[in-house]
């Protein structure tokens, strides 16, 4: 129990704070084969996907799940794929079909945070030079505003991109996730459409539907160091090109920020730390830095992910205690931050580890599809009702 309150009966979050987890399309929803990650697997570059968690047939009875454990709110993606599986070729049943998925979360009192795009890209728009290509950004934008146009009476609350420097470094640094490329120039190119991207889909989708909230989902990493001036230094400049330059360039362009975080580098003499089964630290106290690091930016902040792989659930439940104790600590230093969403509400595919990086507050067995509450997310559960930690 934290002490951040005077006694047990003392909410910390205000009621109305939002709670609950998150999933993207691909990782869950099963049967997809037209976007990159699927042909990559094909010809085995990458795990296969296959039916994943049947979460497309499935969603009703997750939603059930995520209300019985106190969620109020959750975050999806949509597959663009699915909606425009050819280049300017709409398909409206998959509209239909993410429009229940926002009413049975609605029916359930649980708000939706939508994600137009996360990681996975449509075949026809690889094809074409992905965002390398010089119209990218007006494509992107096209989809973004098309999604938004039928479905923004239905959820409040879209980010555009999941990530941008975590799959622009995937995909074209590291060169392990599509298109498998290792080019820095290229990276910093990308990098740029993608800023540009965001904004012109902002403004498109502010022209028809103002009402909406748009942000990114960002991922930021804690960097420190120890005293020594080099050190210092390299941390200084790791935290501006990764976690500022994005935000600053997009600054007038989102109404909230989506905050993704998992690890934090320390330049210097490492920390002696328990790991997750990713092999990171858990250091909840990087949360709490980079939230007051947010603070300047004087927008609205969810914590859109934040998670950890842990098949045997020994350390979740504490994990997850200790990194909303930093939220609680960046709420009392006046961070405006109105929710938390924890990854994942199911095991799912995990990019280039498949499935075998069990980040899920339910447990699935994928041959059976059999859902089964793994202890942790109970005590996220006493956390979200009680408002303490």
């Amino acid at each position: 129990m934290s002490n951040l309150g005077t006694n047990s009966n003392d909410r910390i979050f205000p009621k109305g704070f939002l709670w609950g987890s998150a999933t993207a399309s691909f990782q869950v929803e099963g049967g997809i084969e037209n976007n990159d990650w699927s042909e990559a697997s094909k010809i085995g570059r990458v795990p296969v996907c296959g039916g994943a968690t049947d979460h497309y047939n499935r969603f009703e009875e997750d939603f059930d799940i995520a209300k019985s454990l106190g969620h109020n709110a959750h975050r999806f993606s949509i597959e663009w794929s699915r909606i425009e599986p050819e280049e300017g070729k709409f398909d409206e049943s998959e509209i239909e079909h993410y429009r229940s998925v926002l009413r049975a979360l609605r029916t359930r009192g649980i708000v939706p945070f939508v994600t137009l795009w996360h990681f996975t890209l449509p075949i026809w728009f690889v094809k074409n030079g992905g965002f390398e290509r010089r119209e990218a950004p007006e494509i992107f934008a096209r989809y973004c505003s098309y999604v938004v146009e039928r479905l923004g009476r239905d959820a409040e609350y879209f980010m555009t991109i999941n990530e941008p420097l975590v799959w622009a470094s995937g995909s074209f640094l590291r060169g392990n996730w599509p298109p498998f490329e290792k080019s820095f120039s290229k990276f910093i190119k990308i990098k740029s459409r993608l800023e540009s991207a965001h904004i012109l889909a902002y403004k498109r989708i502010k022209d028809i539907a103002p009402w909406v909230r748009v942000g990114v989902a960002k991922h930021n990493i804690y960097f420190w160091s120890d005293n020594k001036p080099w050190n210092m230094f390299a941390s200084f400049v790791m935290n501006w090109f990764w976690n500022e330059s994005f935000l600053n360039k997009i600054s007038n362009y989102q109404d909230f920020i989506g905050l993704n975080h998992y690890f934090h580098k320390k330049f210097g003499k490492a920390l002696n730390l328990p790991k997750t089964d990713m092999d990171w630290d858990i250091f909840p106290e990087g949360l709490y830095h980079i939230l007051l690091g947010l603070k300047k930016y004087e927008k609205p902040i969810v914590i859109t992910e934040s998670g950890i792989a842990d098949e045997k659930d020994l350390q979740r439940g504490e994990y997850i205690r200790g990194h909303i104790t930093s939220v609680a600590r960046a709420l009392k230093e006046g961070v405006p931050i109105f929710g938390f969403l924890y990854w994942s509400l199911l095991d799912n595919y995990e990019w280039s580890f498949g499935f075998t990086k069990k980040f899920g507050l339910v447990e699935v067995d994928y041959e059976t599809q059999e859902r089964k509450i793994r202890p942790s997310a109970l005590i996220y559960k006493e956390i979200i009702e009680r408002g303490v930690v």
